[in-house]
């Protein structure tokens, strides 16, 4: 069975709007910047922990949950 893959687009535009880059982001995650590229490029699954902060971060509701975290790529 083929692994799902999902679509990190919108995560991405909102770390690119309240971070300016994925560097700035990873060092406020706590993580190494080659993790979080690995995560972003559906190599590594991020944590419920991670997605928390990462709603935190950003200054999001639970709401986005979905739209940053589960939207499947096509």
């Amino acid at each position: 069975m083929e692994s799902i893959k999902y679509d990190y687009s919108t995560l991405k535009g909102g770390i690119k709007r309240v971070f300016g880059t994925q560097a700035a982001f990873a060092k406020a995650l706590g993580m190494a910047e080659a993790t979080l590229s690995l995560k972003l490029n559906n190599n590594a699954e991020w944590t419920q922990d991670e997605m928390e902060l990462t709603l935190t971060l950003l200054r999001e509701g639970p709401e986005m949950i979905v739209p940053y975290f589960f939207a499947r790529s096509v």
